[in-house]
């Protein structure tokens, strides 16, 4: 490994092994890597413990405990894990180390540089989060089939939202689509039986982690 590889920086919150709760990775056995740090404030955010704190590791510590776990599949998150300019680099780093890579991103930071073996979640931010206004918009043209876009609704002004985005940028043609409810103020049937009513082609998605072990850090 190249020296400069092996000694760049990352501020990570913390690194576990769980089941992915969400995307159409779900049910999978999954190493997360969650680094610290987030330039968005959601109103439902439900890991703000990741804003600030976390432990300063090399990219060789954080290879050498993703690979402890012995999983192929690894999703780094957040916080907003792009705003760590050695997020890319370790995305690569786990590609090349021959992992299933995902990435968990608020779609506020240019993906342009990510490398392409990375499936990419893309959380739109809906107007109910507060935090709309921070969506970069160019992301939209670089999605690709290999990535999803999750939309997370906090009521049914939320869902006209989305359903307008996705009919004007016909985002169903570019990606899978998912649709989050926001935990404990939109009923996740309530938003299915709008999906249903309107035929809309997203995915459903609850929060399987939650399900299973409730809001657990490390979970």
């Amino acid at each position: 490994m190249k020296e400069s590889t092996r000694v760049l920086g990352l501020k990570v919150s913390e690194i576990f092994l769980s089941l992915q709760g969400e995307s159409s990775r779900v049910g999978l056995p999954t190493v997360f890597v969650r680094l610290t740090g987030c330039p968005l404030r959601c109103r439902w955010c439900d890991t703000t413990y990741a804003f600030t704190g976390g432990q300063a590791m090399s990219m060789s510590q954080v290879l050498a405990e993703v690979e402890a776990y012995g999983v192929r599949q690894v999703c780094v998150t957040g916080g907003e894990p792009l705003a760590q300019s050695a997020c890319q680099p370790l995305l690569a780093a786990l590609c090349a180390a021959g992992y299933a890579v995902s990435l968990e991103t608020s779609g506020a930071i240019d993906i342009a540089g990510v490398d392409p073996r990375v499936a990419r979640v893309v959380d739109l931010k809906a107007p109910g989060s507060g935090e709309s206004e921070r969506n970069f918009w160019p992301n939209i043209e670089r999605l690709v089939a290999s990535d999803e876009v999750k939309f997370v609704l906090k009521d049914r002004a939320d869902y006209e939202w989305a359903r307008q985005l996705i009919a004007d940028q016909r985002l169903t043609e570019r990606c899978p689509i998912l649709f989050s409810p926001v935990a404990d103020e939109l009923p996740a049937a309530t938003l299915a039986d709008w999906i249903v009513a309107d035929r809309l082609p997203v995915r459903l998605q609850v929060q399987l982690h939650r399900l299973l072990w409730g809001n657990m850090r490390g979970r």
